[in-house]
């Protein structure tokens, strides 16, 4: 396939960005989004010019460390990570926007490279368990409802990809900050912290700077791992909660 790409290029935090066109040929059907990418830097550093800079690690849709905007859509036009969607998706001759992920929180460091360190944040404001647990087998041996397992497990497949916060039109962190909170607050081992969890995490969620949610569901849609919008309705009990008794 012939392919033109418009990416944003952005020398580092305090340059303008713009976007660039390149041209590419003979591009595989059967190659992933990032080896395209791959391809181009390679074309790029042979004519002499600046690769451009993106975010990858395990390229296997397990890690988050992945993610741009696709044509207006965090991660592209199929629901899964960046580097698991594949060229095929796409036809001879397409033009393809690609931008980093669009939030005040996630500054951009470098072409399509955002700072997430935000999520970390919020994750070292309670999202942790203190007490020790022991190891595996011995954790085992604690009772927990199927429900309650299956629920904590659906949430704790939240990568922090950040795919929630670009899709939102008012770039909200609230689906990842529920996630983490619903994972732990749903196993007997988080309950001690669970009023602490939340209020530490929720603060530090609007001190980083993310909007504030207002139900539209753009998160959940954008999701690689379906994380649903009801561990939302969960982190808002929490929280109302964990504020009557403080």
């Amino acid at each position: 396939m012939k392919i033109t790409v418009r990416i944003w290029r952005q020398k580092n935090a305090d340059s303008k960005g713009q976007m660039v066109t390149y041209g590419l040929e003979d591009v595989s059907e059967h190659m992933s989004f990032l080896e395209m990418l791959d391809v181009l830097n390679e074309q790029l550093t042979l004519e002499g010019e600046e690769p451009v800079a993106f975010d990858s690690d395990c390229r296997e849709g397990i890690c988050g460390s992945c993610g741009v905007v696709i044509n207006g859509i965090p991660h592209g036009p199929e629901v899964t990570t960046t580097c698991q969607l594949h060229m095929r998706t796409f036809h001879d001759g397409d033009v393809i926007d690609i931008e980093p992920w669009r939030a005040g929180a996630f500054p951009v460091v470098k072409d399509l490279v955002v700072d997430r360190g935000a999520f970390d944040r919020i994750i070292q404001a309670g999202g942790y368990i203190t007490a020790p647990t022991g190891s595996a087998p011995e954790a085992n041996n604690i009772a927990v409802p199927k429900e309650n397992a299956d629920h904590a497990f659906e949430a704790a497949t939240c990568i922090g990809c950040g795919a929630c916060v670009a899709a939102c039109p008012n770039g909200s962190a609230m689906l990842f900050t529920a996630a983490k909170i619903t994972h732990l607050g749903l196993l007997p081992q988080g309950q001690p912290e669970r009023d602490s969890r939340v209020l530490g995490m929720v603060e530090q969620m609007d001190f980083e700077g993310f909007g504030g949610c207002t139900n539209i569901g753009e998160c959940t849609a954008a999701c690689p791992k379906g994380i649903p919008l009801d561990v939302i309705s969960r982190l808002n009990r929490d929280l109302r909660s964990a504020l009557t008794k403080a």
